[in-house]
């Protein structure tokens, strides 16, 4: 009985505390994990600087660019390593001994990081967006005695286990629509677009094809179409088809809901002038030249904002009730440094979901969907906490 009260007491302690650090401190454990965060561009230098503040986490951030790791933070708590990805055995060493490696690198190497995870023996979680990659990791996931948890971003990330909690309020579902956007605060040219986040990403979603469920059936549909327009807060948006925002949600929730779709926000316009290119011009068949164009026309900005906008439709008590998060995230100052706003998402959610596996929040072992994870949970984490809708967030129900 005793034990058993000792146990309730640690428990209830390591529920209110909003952090592994905080638990660790309650439970008198003060050691540190080692983590691996594979890409030192601009979300895996984010994801390694968190983390390293946090005082509980030991990080090495892996990159085949030498120049890339000389830009990281310096910080106690963090080391690099000049690591090529397609070298299989050395990345297996690197990993081996750690608690868990983050995939920050293209969609393209998420397979090879996965399976050196597995080889290794460790936690896998990763930003991709990319469904086949996915499908991959799920395969591998399925003879692992460790956790791989994919696409712990924004979207897909964060917007499954927000689209998730609302369809739990309902008795039957009848739509699921999600919107999100990373836009520049202040757009200055045709695209009104700046890049903020992922090259490779931003085109890859552009041209793969879109899961969606219309009238009760899981098909697919084409980036880039089915656009539409709606304002928030006095701005005018448009939003159409990208690829891999749902994460696995649609296999979640088929058969039991009849429209389930996701879309990218844009400023007006932007849509036409990629159809264009893509299209008209081809370079859908050519990405590395439209990636060369973009990252050497696009400049970069820390002033953007976040968009969030998930609406969720069904019958509750027999009545057909509409309930909706809407939420602005705007770039900040974390820890002495401007960070934007899709950096703060992106590696703020990601670190948020490593922590609750750290706590023993999430299971340990297998494939793990998003939206497994307890919204309340999520944003009551020291790192899911940026998305905290202090002044420019809310929820609405009608």
């Amino acid at each position: 009985m005793v034990q058993y009260a000792k146990s309730e007491a640690i428990n209830r302690q390591k529920s209110a505390a909003k952090s592994v650090g905080q638990f660790y401190r309650l439970t008198g454990d003060t050691s540190m994990k080692e983590i691996v965060v594979i890409g030192a561009g601009k979300i895996g230098s984010t994801i390694a600087r968190l983390l390293a503040h946090s005082g509980d986490y030991k990080v090495t951030v892996a990159d085949r660019s030498a120049e890339q790791l000389a830009a990281i933070e310096e910080h106690k708590a963090v080391v690099t390593a000049v690591v090529d990805i397609a070298d299989s055995k050395a990345l297996v060493e690197l990993l081996k001994g750690k608690f868990a490696v983050l995939s920050a690198a293209p969609y393209h190497l998420t397979v090879a990081i996965a399976e050196a995870a597995a080889a290794a023996g460790i936690h896998y979680l990763d930003l991709t967006e990319d469904v086949e990659s996915t499908r991959a990791v799920k395969r591998i996931a399925a003879k692992a005695e460790t956790a791989f948890i994919p696409q712990c971003g924004l979207a897909p990330g964060f917007i499954s286990i927000c689209a998730n909690d609302l369809a739990s309020h309902f008795d039957t579902l009848e739509s699921v629509r999600m919107r999100v956007g990373a836009l520049p605060q202040y757009p200055s040219n045709a695209l009104n677009y700046n890049l903020t986040w992922s090259t490779d990403g931003v085109i890859n979603e552009y041209i793969e094809p879109c899961e969606a469920i219309v009238e009760g059936s899981l098909i697919e549909v084409p980036a880039l179409e089915e656009r539409e327009e709606f304002s928030l807060d006095g701005v005018t948006y448009e939003a159409f088809n990208t690829s891999g925002g749902l994460g696995t949600l649609c296999e979640t929730l088929e058969g039991n809901v009849r429209t389930l779709n996701y879309k990218t926000i844009r400023y007006p316009g932007h849509a036409a002038i990629m159809k264009a290119l893509l299209n008209d011009l081809g370079l859908r068949h050519r990405r590395e030249v439209l990636k060369d164009i973009f990252e050497n026309a696009l400049p970069t900005t820390t002033q953007d904002v976040v968009i969030i906008f998930v609406t969720v439709s069904g019958r509750k008590d027999g009545r057909l009730i509409q309930e909706t998060y809407a939420n602005k995230v705007y770039s900040a100052v974390i820890a002495g440094r401007m960070h934007s706003a899709i950096q703060i998402t992106t590696a703020g959610s990601i670190c948020a979901v490593l922590d609750m596996l750290a706590d023993g929040s999430l299971r340990a072992k297998g494939f793990v969907k998003q939206e497994e994870i307890a919204l309340d949970s999520f944003l009551a984490n020291r790192f899911g906490h940026y998305y905290a809708q202090d002044q420019h967030g809310h929820r609405a129900a009608s």
